[in-house]
């Protein structure tokens, strides 16, 4: 980040001469941290969409060209070479790990993946129909009740012990909650598998008989991991970092993204797909369908498609849509509204409308029919989300303990109440 252009901007009877911040990518950025204190004024940017929080080394994202790295990698390329773990290690580290730092990042987030057993407990204080977002979010904010008394923040060594705690212990987590929403014991980690492995079996598994899955189950979750592992300043690592600015401590910081990832405009999106295909009903009435979206008059979207920062094809639905032909032929499902998904990708993928638009199936469209596939669900969802944003949620998170630019978030706002007015008795009223 280097500064080489000024801007003059003018406010009022009063001017300011504000510094452009170039990025190594990117679009240029105009710092305006002083014009409150030059000008008397301030910006007005709802959703923050024109507005940079933070000065970030992780995630890059090029909406136009579809480009997406992590720390300088193209998605494509860890998408095929590298495994969840590997990318975890990335994010929070800056660099590729050679094979004795992954050997020894695997070891150490296996070592942290049990839940204590008081755990047990909380989660059987839940009504065993609970959400298991609901359920997820008052756990993990609980994990601070857990290691009270490895909070201080002002050590490098603590503050990366509650990253690879989260990174080990979410996938446990989410898995007991599945299986209590359903009526089945609590698995514990199958330590000697790799991470998805592991969370495949604490899925699935049940004492009575072993498990027996086809390979692409734990590939095509992978992949999935991988994908959505980070995508830079979104709502829920935005609400990470403004709770962590506050001094907050990790467990807190990422129960509070966890709680803004369940928004259906966020991480949601993929059970919205689902609700879809079931409102399409059949392959026979997609055509209907795509005629109603087209239609700005009939109040029906086709959820899945397009991207607001990806005007152009999302690079991770391309990875994504051929892992989801590859599991629909290896598994041999047979669901209709899979159908309806295939026919509906099909007819939008050849329709101009659409195409013009580019209004391209994205992750979320591709990442629920993998899901369905797989039997996840569509209540977990947002939940195997969470597993894998986890690692993009505490690399911010630590990143932003050693900035020394850091401040606790404070927006402004445009107050449009009333004006000041004195007080009436209620008898005057």
């Amino acid at each position: 980040m280097s500064e080489f252009d000024q801007m003059n901007l003018s406010a009022g009877d009063k001017s300011v001469v504000l510094p452009v911040l170039h990025p190594t990518l990117g679009q240029s950025c105009v710092d305006i941290a002083k014009l409150p204190k030059e000008t008397g004024c301030f910006t007005y940017d709802p959703g923050f969409g024109a507005t940079a929080s933070c000065k970030s080394a992780i995630t890059y994202i090029d909406g136009n060209a579809g480009v997406l790295l992590y720390r300088g990698y193209p998605i494509e390329q860890l998408a095929e070479h590298s495994s969840f773990t590997e990318v975890a290690y990335l994010l929070m580290h800056g660099e590729l790990p050679n094979a004795q730092q992954l050997a020894e990042f695997e070891g150490e987030v296996t070592h942290h993946t049990m839940m204590h057993e008081a755990f047990r407990t909380f989660l059987y204080g839940f009504r065993h129909d609970a959400h298991p977002m609901a359920m997820l979010t008052g756990m993990l904010g609980s994990l601070a009740s857990f290691y009270h008394k490895d909070l201080n923040l002002e050590d490098q060594v603590q503050r990366r012990l509650a990253a690879i705690r989260l990174i080990a212990k979410v996938p446990t987590i989410a898995a007991a909650c599945y299986r209590y929403s359903v009526g089945w014991p609590i698995r514990y980690p199958r330590n000697n598998l790799p991470f998805t492995d592991r969370f495949v079996h604490m899925m699935w598994e049940v004492p009575s008989e072993p498990l027996n899955l086809n390979p692409i189950v734990a590939k095509a979750l992978d992949l999935l991991f991988i994908l959505h592992a980070d995508h830079e300043q979104n709502a829920s690592t935005s609400t990470v970092r403004l709770v962590g600015s506050t001094g907050a401590n990790p467990y807190v910081s990422v129960a509070a993204g966890v709680a803004a990832l369940w928004g259906p405009a966020h991480g949601g999106a993929n059970e919205a797909v689902l609700k879809m295909l079931a409102e399409i009903g059949r392959p026979d009435n997609v055509q209907s369908a795509i005629d109603r979206a087209k239609d700005k008059t009939s109040g029906f979207r086709l959820m899945g498609f397009g991207h607001r920062v990806y005007k152009n094809y999302d690079p991770r639905a391309a990875l994504v849509r051929k892992m989801t032909h590859d599991v629909l032929g290896a598994l041999k499902v047979s669901d209709p509204l899979l159908d309806v998904a295939l026919k509906l990708e099909e007819a939008a993928l050849k329709d101009d409308y659409f195409v013009e638009r580019k209004l391209y199936p994205n992750v979320d469209f591709y990442s629920g029919i993998i899901y369905k596939a797989l039997g996840i669900p569509v209540e977990m969802f947002t939940v195997m989300f969470a597993i894998a944003r986890t690692a993009g949620w505490v690399s911010h998170w630590l990143e932003q303990q050693n900035d020394p630019e850091a401040r606790i978030g404070r927006p402004r706002q445009i107050y449009t109440g009333s004006v000041r007015r004195d007080y009436v008795g209620i008898d005057g009223r």
